[in-house]
């Protein structure tokens, strides 16, 4: 018998696309013209959704940079913080489908889709050019906390319920479905503090405002690796090389191994050559020796899609967030 509280979960499974129906919608374009202008003729917009000389905003400015030098066009990066990205990638989608608007698209558009009931867009708005990288998770947290290992961690914070604030840069985000994920299976209960991007809550860390997070290398890294911050664990299925030392969750008896991911996206109706043009380019430079060797000294791994595969990974990430999304009652009006 179904409830009146099953109505939202209900309409969360009822929007969850099939795969074959997804894909084939983000891979949706208008027919080019014989006659159409050559591209590009003019500078190209790539919109990030996040602040600047955060996780996301440091690849996009690389690929931004070098994606100029092959097309003899500059590709400039324009930061639209707020809603998860959902603002910057309104921005893209209301601009002409012509390729010179481009979203740094992060996972985060796609699990908006489940988690905003009136969500301004559909997966099948998006045009999947190529991810560009992927990162699992380090588990940081601030030096005010009097432990120094995650047995150590999970013990204070059943002592000490709610004081713990663990910083999120969004509801539905990786990291704050890992908070839940943690709390649940590990018995604890922490304080959410939202912010706009993950640099801000690194330097809540640094000052012992904000005390947990589960964030990106790029973010917590270099501070760990200075002394400033602690690290406990790690999302990846094995130890990163980035971190040897650093355990996996896994290897603690939580089997949790999520990860984040950024791409390249336009808005759905960009002709076919355009999208194909800037998946060989943008694909030329996470091939590169220069990107690989960026990529690992960040902590993420540098990743090349066609398309079509890009397409099949945002799918596979709104089917795999569904499921916590739910549980955890996490979709807003």
């Amino acid at each position: 018998m179904q409830t009146k509280s099953d109505a939202p979960h209900r309409a969360l499974r009822a929007r969850m696309p099939t795969a074959a129906i997804a894909v084939a919608a983000l891979l949706c374009a208008a027919p080019s013209s014989a006659n159409a202008a050559p591209y590009p003729t003019h500078p190209i917009r790539m919109v990030v959704g996040f602040l600047a000389g955060g996780p996301t905003d440091i690849p996009a400015r690389f690929i931004a940079d070098r994606l100029s030098t092959q097309l003899g066009q500059k590709v400039y990066v324009e930061n639209k913080p707020g809603a998860g990205g959902m603002i910057a990638l309104n921005d893209v989608l209301a601009q002409p489908r012509d390729g010179y608007s481009l979203s740094f698209c992060t996972y985060f558009d796609a699990i908006n889709t489940l988690l905003y009931q009136n969500v301004s867009y559909k997966l099948s708005d998006i045009a999947p050019i190529t991810m560009v990288s992927k990162y699992y998770y380090l588990v940081g947290l601030a030096k005010s906390v009097p432990v120094n290992n995650f047995s150590q961690f999970v013990s204070y914070a059943k002592a000490h319920p709610g004081d713990i604030l663990y910083g999120t840069v969004g509801a539905g985000s990786t990291q704050e479905l890992i908070a839940h994920e943690l709390e649940k299976t590990a018995g604890i209960k922490m304080t959410r503090v939202p912010f706009k991007g993950a640099n801000e809550i690194t330097q809540e860390m640094l000052a012992g405002r904000v005390h947990f997070q589960v964030g990106p290398p790029i973010a917590i890294g270099p501070y760990y690796k200075s002394g400033k911050l602690k690290v406990l664990a790690t999302t990846s299925p094995e130890r990163l090389t980035s971190f040897p030392d650093v355990p996996t969750l896994t290897e603690l008896g939580y089997p949790l191994t999520p990860y984040g991911w950024l791409g390249v996206c336009a808005g759905a109706g960009t002709p076919k050559p355009i999208i194909d043009l800037l998946n060989r380019h943008i694909v030329s430079i996470t091939r590169s020796d220069e990107y690989r060797q960026f990529m690992e000294k960040t902590g993420n791994i540098p990743v090349a899609m066609t398309p079509a595969e890009f397409g099949g990974a945002i799918v596979q990430t709104v089917k795999d967030a569904a499921p916590t999304i739910r549980e955890f009652h996490m979709q807003i009006q």
